[in-house]
């Protein structure tokens, strides 16, 4: 099993950064492909990012394309979303997800699921 803890969430500006975390922990050499999904209020859950295992090949959905950027430390088993240049559609609970094995977009490819954090653009 592979447990995975989001953190870094908040409530910031447009235009604002934040810096999200996914903690795994427990059988993590099953995390192969991690990725990052979100949901906004009222709508699907849908694919933001996802890293392969050496962080060497990356794959972002077109919406944030340029401003967000994930990446990953395997000494210290974490997977990071940077977003910059945040805009108020990017408001939702973000998801790290880990399991794939390939750069898949679709949520039914990960096994495991992190709780959530909640990023709020403010007016």
């Amino acid at each position: 099993q592979v447990q995975l803890v989001e953190s870094g969430g908040g409530l910031v500006q447009a235009g604002g950064s934040l810096r999200l975390s996914c903690a795994a922990s427990g059988s993590t050499g099953r995390t192969y492909f991690t990725a990052w999904f979100r949901q906004g209020p009222g709508k699907e859950r849908e694919f933001v990012a996802v890293v392969s295992w050496s962080g060497k090949l990356t794959y972002y959905a077109d919406s944030v394309k340029g401003r967000f950027t994930i990446s990953r430390d395997n000494a210290t088993n974490t997977v990071y979303l940077q977003l910059n240049n945040l805009k108020p559609e990017d408001t939702a609970d973000y998801y790290c997800a880990a399991g794939a094995q390939y750069l898949s977009r679709q949520y039914s490819d990960y096994a495991y699921w992190g709780q959530g954090t909640q990023v709020t653009l403010s007016s």
